[in-house]
């Protein structure tokens, strides 16, 4: 499997930690790497972002039209909606980067791992499979592809890492509902989940990005000083 090319941030001085960013359906890397500057992270975070680019594919409920997405979508219907083989190929791919990145000198505890809708399906895909332990993931307006699979799959390495799920409480593409379920799902697992909800539609928000900031902080500069 060829590794996924991505948009590459890198900080100032050294690099200390990372995060692997991952977008939503039809967007790209390009899409999220605007983010860094907005997070106001302190000069010496020395965080380095990663922004892969989903392959392109068709996607059903889009009329078939090839775009970049981490899996097709053939129904709406939630309980259908993410399609298991895509999911499991697109994460297989995710951890791949993940792989290099330690390869490369860094610690697992050293690499959040980030995703918006569709992105935040595979991020959570791989909290519960991942052989080894995260510093935290990010989980924003999405939800859980086979959650029913979850007391089966799950691996234990992860269930003390913090998870941070964000959802707008007016999201018309992934209802709040459906945040709410992969929250539950995971916590019945015995996962360290958070909820944040916040009043916007399928979007971050500059509050979002404020406690992501604090998540970034708490979790990746707190380990360098430990």
């Amino acid at each position: 499997m060829a590794l996924l090319s991505f948009v590459d941030v890198k900080p100032s001085g050294q690099v200390k930690a990372a995060v692997i960013w991952l977008h939503g359906l039809g967007d790209s890397g390009h899409g999220f790497a605007p983010i860094v500057p907005e997070l106001r992270l302190p000069s010496d975070a020395g965080i380095r972002f990663l922004f892969p680019h989903a392959p392109e594919r068709p996607v059903t409920v889009n009329g078939g039209m090839r775009m970049r997405a981490w899996y097709d979508i053939k129904t709406m219907d939630l309980s259908n909606r993410a399609d298991e083989a895509g999911v499991r190929e697109s994460a297989a791919a995710v951890q791949q980067l993940v792989d290099k990145l330690i390869a490369e000198g860094l610690s697992s505890e050293q690499i959040v791992l980030a995703g918006f809708s569709q992105g935040g399906v595979i991020a959570l895909h791989l909290l519960a499979r991942l052989p080894y332990k995260l510093a935290g993931v990010l989980a924003l307006s999405t939800y859980m592809c086979v959650p029913d699979k979850l007391a089966t799959e799950a691996l234990t390495v992860n269930k003390s890492t913090p998870v941070f799920i964000g959802h707008g409480t007016q999201d018309p593409v992934v209802p709040m509902a459906a945040g709410q379920q992969a929250f539950h799902a995971l916590k019945n697992q015995g996962f360290m989940v958070s909820w944040h909800d916040y009043r916007m539609e399928h979007s971050v928000c500059a509050q979002e990005v404020a406690d992501i900031s604090s998540f970034l902080q708490r979790k990746l500069m707190t380990a360098q000083e430990s």
